[in-house]
């Protein structure tokens, strides 16, 4: 079980080496200028937004959005010195409504990083919520997005695309295997092809279904004359000509899918958790498994209920939780408790 540890005095001297695997409760600026410079691989953190709740004490509470923003940036500050060289920074800050306009405070945010620290702005990835909070507003739509800025040290951060965005499981992927192009033998019928166009149009259709089936290919893409828009880079022998010629052309596509930086889940919840706004694991478990390597250390310097923590565990890295509220402390350490590591089955390593 995680430890307690408290840290009264900002000047007391960092310690040599970092003390992995425990939850600290207290003030994150106070903890994280205790904590050795270099000693992790990713900061990874939601901040408690700026006067949206009641979460007690410390920041979030300030009088001013100037406030706030001094205030968020310190702890990034301090962040920023423990992460490795190799090493990532990703905050989640939320936005708030004041006299009917959005402030914009994620953005004041990472522009106010970005001037003021030596970082780089690799990318804002935009987590959608599949199910927000059910409001009926009769001017404005309903938000159901938050941006996650991750921010790199230098040029040399580790990175891990093949591990982002889980593959689908093994029945998730033959099931899609299984429909993959059966639509397109429908816009064939429908095309003003002639008789012997779609003839051979469902020939290759079937072929490149064979391939995908076969993991040859990924994916692949048919154009239809007359259905689809003419794909670009067309030139003479190119997917143009075939369009032109023979009234469609199928477009292979070999290796991984791209990468986007979205992430769609549905906000969590917890039976029984005292924190009002639970960082989703879903999301927290791609950019760990996109930024670290097993073993690495992960930081989260407002841990909440503990999901960033529970996460690096459950994945094999080793973690440093900090939050100033006792009772979210010892939550976080009730499930940390319970997670066990599953790195072996999540990993591209393994597969």
């Amino acid at each position: 079980m995680s430890s307690t540890h408290t840290f009264p005095d900002a000047r007391r001297p960092a310690p040599e080496r970092l003390t992995l695997d425990v939850v600290l409760c207290a003030d994150s600026l106070v903890a994280l200028r205790a904590l050795p410079a270099a000693s992790v691989d990713l900061a990874l953190t939601s901040p408690p937004y700026f006067r949206q709740r009641d979460y007690g004490r410390g920041i979030g509470n300030e009088a001013s959005l100037d406030d706030y923003l001094s205030a968020l940036l310190a702890v990034f500050g301090e962040c920023l010195r423990l992460v490795k060289p190799t090493g990532s920074l990703v905050f989640n800050v939320g936005d708030k409504y004041d006299r009917k306009s959005l402030l914009l405070i994620p953005h004041r945010f990472a522009l106010a990083a970005l001037e003021r620290f030596p970082v780089q702005l690799v990318n804002a990835v935009t987590w959608v919520k599949r199910n927000p909070t059910p409001r009926h507003f009769r001017r404005r739509l309903v938000s159901s997005a938050e941006p996650f800025f991750h921010f790199a040290v230098s040029d040399d951060y580790q990175y891990f695309p093949q591990n982002f965005l889980r593959r689908p499981s093994a029945p998730e992927n033959s099931q899609r295997r299984a429909r993959i192009g059966q639509r397109y033998f429908q816009l064939i019928a429908a095309s003003s092809l002639t008789d012997q166009q779609k003839a051979q149009a469902r020939a290759a259709l079937e072929a490149a279904i064979a391939e995908a089936q076969a993991g040859i290919i990924q994916d692949f893409r048919m154009k239809i004359r007359g259905i689809h828009s003419v794909p670009f880079g067309g030139r003479e022998g190119g997917r143009n000509i075939h369009l032109e010629r023979d009234g469609f052309t199928i477009i292979r596509m070999h290796g991984e899918r791209l990468k986007r930086d979205v992430i769609e889940t549905p906000v969590e919840s917890l039976k029984g958790c005292p924190h009002r706004a639970v960082f989703p694991e879903a999301v927290v478990t791609e950019f760990i498994r996109l930024l670290t390597r097993p073993g690495d250390v992960v930081l989260d310097p407002f841990v909440g209920s503990g999901t960033t923590a529970v996460a690096a565990k459950k994945l094999g890295r080793r973690y440093v939780g900090i939050d100033i509220n006792p009772e979210y402390c010892a939550y976080a350490r009730q499930r940390l408790a319970g997670a066990v590591c599953q790195a072996s089955l999540l990993d591209a390593a393994a597969w």
